[in-house]
């Protein structure tokens, strides 16, 4: 079979598939300092983890499985969990390699893990994912509602150790067809007494940090600005109506779907927003000469073949992880001159929209809105200033000073459930235990 990490994930998935049972696990052992494997052939990833010192952060437990019917890989990555359940959005995306999608669900699901932590929510970390089948399956509708469900019915089958919601290639009507098959979601549509679509509440978030990081360096506020974005897609959109709210001068966003291009130049026609179609992994935008660059669409775009070409002082974008590596470039940025606000401060609003839908919903909900204000403890603006003047104040980079914050916080037990997800996880394994190979 070869390495598996060099595997397409629909070569693992068959592989995995075959096994028995057609699922895996696995689990770090902090207290051995090891990775529990549920299957010899998952023993080479187990092995790569306990080496991996990039993106794995001693993660709980990582469960994985395969469609049913579809043959889809699906993973589901949970960080810690003693503030509560893992909770994160759902991404359907193609990956090249299995190391590829272990690398963006850890990734992803550290990054969750600290959002909800300086947000103040009662989650942990986690973060789910769906390797796109490579054959293009998914644009059959019949498919599609096929293959969220499924990955419904596998979120149940973890029983509320993690709870899922809306992410990147994910839609609502896909949410939707989630919640048909398990109760631990959010994001559900508001026909199901749900939230709803949470990208403009993404959007605001972003322009709040973008106000508050301008304040920081005595620049004044958005009015008369010239922001890039990388990406506009339902984020973006919501974005740049926001910005010409606030009386940017101009707004220069690239976007890879020409569809959307096209609804994007009749929507904002006749105003200061020059939309650019590009293609796939085209990062020109990046380079464009502006007060504020917002990646907003994949991460890992930032790093050593893009920063020498960046021509801005302030980076701040809803996308997750832009980064290429945090520690090597967000000081590569610093010492350009370039601030840059971690995603996990800026792009909160998402998971605080509805992260709480369980306990019911209210028109213009006060304990959402509160994160958008100036005055209020612990908002998107007070904690954006509040990292930014650590760093500066222990000359160290905002990501080091974010991450020192939130690190200290995804510790912090649940006043009631501390323990309860991690019980949930060990019954989970309880199972199907093996002698680990790692």
């Amino acid at each position: 079979m070869g390495r598996i990490l060099d595997l397409s994930p629909d070569a693992f998935a068959r592989a995995l598939r075959e096994a028995d049972p057609p699922r895996g696990h696995l689990v770090y052992r902090r207290d051995e300092a090891r990775v529990e494997a549920s299957h010899p052939m998952l023993d080479e990833l187990a092995g790569w983890l306990c080496t991996e010192s990039r993106d794995f952060r001693q993660h709980e437990a990582i469960f994985l499985a395969v469609g049913p019917e579809t043959g889809a890989l699906f993973g589901a990555f949970l960080y810690r969990t003693l503030r509560g359940q893992a909770q994160g959005g759902l991404r359907r995306w193609g990956y090249a390699t299995v190391e590829d999608w272990l690398r963006d669900g850890l990734r992803l699901s550290v990054a969750m893990g600290r959002k909800n932590a300086l947000a103040g929510l009662w989650w942990g970390g986690g973060k789910g994912l769906i390797a796109d089948p490579a054959d293009g399956r998914a644009a059959d509708a019949g498919f599609r509602r096929t293959l969220y469900r499924e990955y419904g019915a596998f979120v149940s089958s973890l029983r509320g150790c993690y709870v899922t919601a809306e992410d990147v290639g994910t839609t609502p009507d896909d949410v939707a067809q989630v919640f048909r098959r398990t109760r631990f979601v959010t994001c559900i549509p508001p026909a199901f007494g749900g939230s709803g679509n949470p990208s403009p509440a993404t959007a605001a978030g972003v322009v709040c940090a973008m106000e508050a990081a301008l304040a920081f360096q005595g620049a004044g506020e958005l009015g008369g600005k010239r922001v890039a974005m990388q990406g506009a897609g339902q984020v973006g959109a919501a974005m740049i109506e926001m910005l010409l709210a606030k009386g940017v001068a101009t707004v220069v966003a690239s976007e890879i779907s020409p569809e959307r291009c096209g609804r994007l130049r009749e929507t904002f026609a006749h105003r200061a927003v020059e939309v650019r179609e590009v293609p796939p992994g085209d990062v020109g935008i990046l380079a464009e000469p502006c007060d504020v660059l917002a990646p907003n669409a994949l991460g890992g775009v930032i790093g050593p073949a893009t920063i020498p070409t960046l021509q801005t002082r302030l980076v701040c974008g809803a996308s997750n992880n832009p980064l290429v590596d945090e520690d090597r470039d967000d000081k590569a940025l610093a010492d350009r001159g370039i601030l840059y606000v971690p995603d996990f401060v800026c792009n909160r609003m998402g998971i605080v929209s509805c992260a709480n839908e369980a306990y019911g919903n209210l028109p213009d909900d006060p304990d959402v809105l509160r994160h958008l204000r100036r005055d209020a403890e612990g908002s998107i603006w007070r904690t954006t200033g509040r990292i930014l003047e650590h760093a500066r104040a222990q000359g160290i980079t905002p990501v080091a000073a974010a991450n020192q914050l939130a690190d200290r916080l995804v510790e912090e037990r649940h006043p009631i459930w501390g323990e309860r997800t991690r019980a949930i996880i060990e019954s989970l394994l309880a199972g199907d235990r093996r002698t680990p190979g790692a």
